[in-house]
């Protein structure tokens, strides 16, 4: 039976087919979607949202070596997070297949940076996989899961946004049974990397290396597509699609078993044809490799290697190559007509109100990623800087050693506070600090999609858990002023920020409100201006509310964004905001 998948849908599916009887991960755009499909496959999957991804690669990894499948999912930054236990692994090995799978976001639509994790299992020294397609990305994790059992090496399953959110159609097939039997075998000089037993785990991973080339070289995951001899193209990922567009004449070796590279195939490759080009989406990971070979090739004279590919883009390599000069695309031509619309916390978001607050106060703020990163853009303007996950709370402590001579309030949400910004709180108690540090607690992951977290009291799967007091934490970590703000109630929490910023301590506020998009329902009764009572100032519009219009002077709330909050009404200074209900 054939059905229609994302790439992500179908990684599920082929953790589902394959045996996987363990997933975990922390959400990230575009690899979200991922464990939220296997958690469906529950109770013969057991899934988790961990509260990082270190702590899901490590819990992946335990299930592995006690001898069960498992999988790991997260976006191409967390990768970063979970870089130690990858490294290490690598040299420990698995029993059970484990395979990470990672997505990318060329183009950044929804991160703070571009990196390509191909280069990761260069460095780890493990396994790569890149499917073109859902069908791909469901046969590849199985055969990923294969080759990581085999070799006994943890795998990486590497997708980029287009793979994992465009649909193809999958061949579904029935599930395996786990063929290993649950329980760690006590194995010191395997699983313990201690400098005695390390060394020579270090050569096994060589020799490892050695074995996973050979079956590179012979895998069908890797494959030669003849056609026109003129020109040859080395791709892999959705770079292939884009590559056998553009250029349908070329012969294609495509790469799916990625890493180690399969080189007496890209030698048969260039051998057969006159031109060789090779197509890839950021990083010249091939490109570079190939000609290390002593290989002549072309790449990054043609093929852009920033931002995303697309068709559009290697049509314009494509001229290029052929002695022609780029054109300009056409532009839109009601671009200019259109009014510019920056990206904005919803109506209703209870993170402008802190914003609101910030912004009457002479501080630096440092925040990091999530939806409270729109902070930064006018006409709240009031987040400083941003670096990655927890860095929000830990900056906020340099800054204050380095002498800085504002007071520095560190911006952390919910969901990152548990996965970074507690040890960074802890540094700044620690390290004797004052910083003020301020949780939004939105009761959810917002900006990925609400995904639960240690906070909200439900787990992946809705189940009622503990629910975790950050509160608690914050007196745990030795915080003495800790205390809890409604953002919605303007004037008490201006005055809570005002007193905190004064204090000569490190203080901890968490302001606490549900994300009312994902509570499905208005904050408040809707609001609305009189316009006989309204001097036209203007203040309403420094909250940066959708809801509120100004056109020609002229204030006015849109009765389909307005959420009710209320905080308009609080800054009127005319009292011309008004809850309809008393109108």
């Amino acid at each position: 039976m054939r059905r229609l998948l994302s790439g992500n849908e179908a990684i599920a599916r082929g953790a589902y087919e394959a045996g996987v009887t363990i997933g975990t991960g922390y959400p990230g755009t575009p690899s979200t979607e991922i464990l939220e499909n296997l958690a469906r496959y529950s109770p013969e999957v057991y899934c988790e949202w961990s509260p990082n991804e270190k702590v899901a690669f490590e819990v992946a990894a335990g299930a592995s070596l006690a001898g069960a499948r498992s999988i790991v999912t997260m976006k191409h930054v967390g990768l970063n997070v979970a870089a130690d236990p990858l490294m290490t692994l690598s040299y420990i090995s698995v029993e059970g297949g484990f395979v990470a799978c990672v997505a990318d976001d060329p183009g950044m639509h929804s991160s703070q940076n571009e990196q390509d994790t191909r280069n990761y299992a260069r460095f780890a020294r493990v396994p790569l996989f890149e499917p073109a397609d859902s069908q791909e990305a469901k046969d590849l994790l199985m055969l990923a899961l294969s080759v990581s059992e085999e070799f006994k090496t943890p795998a990486i399953l590497r997708t980029t946004t287009r793979v994992s959110h465009s649909r193809s159609l999958v061949e579904l097939g029935e599930r395996e049974q786990a063929k290993k039997e649950i329980g760690f075998v006590k194995n010191p000089p395997r699983f313990v990397p201690i400098p005695v037993w390390g060394r020579p785990m270090r050569q096994r991973v060589e020799e490892r290396l050695k074995g996973l080339q050979a079956l590179s070289e012979k895998s069908p995951a890797n494959r030669i597509e003849w056609r026109s001899k003129g020109l040859g193209i080395i791709t892999s990922s959705i770079a292939y699609q884009y590559a056998r567009e553009v250029w349908p004449e070329a012969s294609v070796l495509k790469l799916g078993f990625s890493y180690p590279f399969p080189d007496a195939l890209i030698r048969e490759f260039a051998q057969g044809v006159d031109r060789l080009l090779v197509v890839e989406e950021l990083d010249p990971f091939i490109e570079e490799h190939v000609k290390a070979l002593g290989i002549s090739c072309q790449g990054r004279d043609f093929v852009p290697g920033i931002m995303e590919l697309s068709v559009d883009r290697l049509l314009q390599s494509r001229r290029l190559m052929d002695g022609g000069e780029a054109t300009r695309k056409e532009e839109d031509p009601f671009r200019e007509l259109l009014p510019p619309r920056p990206p904005v916390l919803c109506p209703g978001c209870p993170h402008r109100g802190v914003f609101y607050a910030l912004s009457r106060e002479d501080v630096v703020v440092t925040g990091d990623i999530g939806c409270y990163s729109l902070g930064a853009f006018p006409p709240l303007d009031r987040m400083d800087s941003i670096l990655c996950m927890g860095a929000g709370v830990s900056m906020a402590h340099g800054m204050e050693k380095a002498g800085e001579k504002r007071k520095v309030v560190g911006v952390v949400g919910d969901s990152t506070f548990f996965h970074s910004g507690i040890t960074g709180l802890l540094d700044i108690v620690y390290n004797k600090g004052h910083s003020t540090i301020i949780v939004l607690d939105n009761r959810t992951t917002a900006m990925t999609g609400h995904q639960d977290h240690p906070g909200t009291g439900r787990t992946i799967g809705g189940e009622p858990t503990v629910a975790v007091s950050i509160e608690d934490i914050g007196r745990a970590c030795g915080i003495n002023r800790v205390r809890s703000i409604d953002p919605y109630q303007l004037d008490n929490a201006r005055e809570a920020i005002k007193e905190e910023l004064a204090a000569l301590e490190p203080s901890l506020i968490v302001s606490r409100a549900p994300c009312p998009l994902r509570e499905r329902r208005r904050v408040g009764a809707m609001r609305t201006i009189l316009a006989e009572e309204c001097r036209a100032c203007e203040l309403c519009l420094s909250l940066g509310c959708p809801a509120i219009e100004g056109v020609d002077g002229v204030m006015k709330i849109n009765q389909t964004l307005c959420a009710g909050c209320g905080l308009c009404e609080q800054i009127c200074p005319a009292g011309a905001i008004v809850s309809r209900e008393g109108v």
